[in-house]
């Protein structure tokens, strides 16, 4: 569902990432780790398209971003690590627009939003403008509109920055609900902790280079301590 091959982008004479390889299959939870500045989120803006990469290729459900990305972007829903909005629109109207650029039929669409509305709990604001958002009601309107279309994949860069402990409980259990269901989910995140209880793999990237993969099957390396294992990797 997801193959990056030999992934290369640099600015001028910095070599953000360098040489990253992933494969991931359908239903995978995958957990992105590092340090400010490692690679994550240029990396993540490669996979969506928004960066060419140097060299090398991204890959969502057998198409490449760069070159077929219509039908990359088609089956990949994405979560900012900034919640961007259209201020003077409401929430609602924000979805539909999204809805709009999937193509998705207006009756389905309207039927979606209101599934979604009540799944992520947002009625109590989703008429609202989004100049009136908190940033934590911004983050579950942005993951609204990355799940309407139900995409195959889903790339969220830290998707709970903001959110109280009961969105974040609501987001969380949404997001591994999506995986069970053959979602695959490709999550950066500086949380230790939601990485640790959510993901089925994780890996860890330095200075441009993953440095570490661990599949969680029980067995897992660290005994459970992941902050202290990712603490002595990336010092």
């Amino acid at each position: 569902m997801i193959e990056l091959r030999n992934l290369v982008k640099k600015f001028g004479s910095f070599t953000a990432v360098d040489d990253v390889s992933l494969r991931l299959g359908k239903g995978e939870f995958f957990g992105f780790l590092g340090l400010n500045g490692a690679g994550k989120t240029t990396t993540i803006k490669m996979m969506t398209g928004l960066f060419e990469p140097t060299s090398g290729s991204c890959w969502i459900n057998g198409h490449n971003v760069h070159t077929e990305p219509m039908l990359a972007k088609r089956s990949t829903g994405y979560v900012p690590d900034q919640p961007w909005l259209y201020d003077k629109l409401t929430g609602r109207e924000f979805l539909y627009f999204v809805g709009g650029l999937f193509s998705m039929q207006s009756g389905v669409l309207r039927e979606r939003i209101g599934e979604m509305i009540e799944l992520l709990e947002i009625g109590g604001f989703v008429d609202r403008r989004g100049e009136e958002y908190s940033l934590g009601m911004r983050q579950r309107i942005v993951l609204t509109a990355a799940l309407l279309h139900d995409p195959q994949v889903l790339i969220i860069d830290e998707p709970i920055v903001g959110l109280d402990p009961r969105s974040a409980r609501l987001i969380k259990d949404l997001l591994k609900l999506k995986s069970r269901q053959g979602t695959t989910v490709f999550m950066s995140s500086h949380l230790l902790e939601v990485v640790d209880e959510l993901c089925d793999r994780i890996a860890i990237i330095k200075n441009g280079h993953i440095i570490y993969e661990e599949m969680r099957d029980g067995s897992r390396i660290h005994n459970g301590k992941l902050e202290t294992m990712f603490l002595e990797l990336t010092r």
